[in-house]
């Protein structure tokens, strides 16, 4: 099968977020002029290490993107298995103002280096300012860039000296209504390495 996005696939639901998966998922906290915010994004990854810097895009203009404009920071937390249905609570679309938090029953904590609110039993954290949003092509498509500040790491989730998703099983989007966790690594070196 071959398409152009642009005449349609022809299929009951587009396959495209089904093609690129899994996608972790960063769960975005926020404190605006309309108080704070948790909503998960799944168009989300690490982009850069030094400095290090991750994005995140939001389709549609929502209170995250609004905070992040009004404050220029973010903190972007990973998700547990243990902690799937509360983001799914926060993936809702609600009107302006709801406390996602208080919604989930999402304990909060304060960044240490932003004026934000971090998602308290979260693996880890990574506390953001801002360094450039984007509009894209289409409507309403907006690309958040950040430089990470602060790095909070559950101490449950080091062993040995490494952060080993094994120990939390981070949740990653799929296609459609699919999620997957991770349960397992392998390693391999590059070519060349020890």
């Amino acid at each position: 099968m071959f398409y152009r996005p642009e005449e349609g696939h022809g299929l009951p639901h587009n396959p495209l977020t089904a093609i690129i998966q899994p996608r972790p998922i960063g769960w975005i906290s926020t404190r605006g002029p309309l108080g704070d915010n948790l909503a998960p994004y799944s168009f989300f990854n690490a982009i850069a290490y030094s400095p290090p810097q991750v994005m995140f895009a939001s389709t549609g203009r929502k209170d995250s993107l609004n905070a992040i404009e009004s404050t220029g920071v973010f903190a972007a937390n990973t998700v547990a298995f243990a902690a799937r249905e509360a983001m799914n609570i926060t993936s809702g679309n609600y009107p302006p103002g709801t406390d996602e938090f208080t919604l989930a029953g999402v304990e909060r904590a304060e960044c240490t280096t932003i004026d934000c609110p971090r998602v308290a039993d979260a693996p880890a954290t990574l506390e953001c300012r801002v360094t450039q949003i984007l509009t894209l092509k289409g409507r309403d498509n907006f690309l958040i860039l950040g430089e990470v500040t602060g790095v909070h790491l559950r101490e449950d989730c080091l062993r040995e000296g490494y952060f080993d998703a094994t120990l939390f099983q981070p949740v990653a989007r799929g296609g459609y209504k699919d999620y997957s966790v991770v349960t397992e690594l392998f390693q391999m070196s590059r070519p060349g390495e020890a």
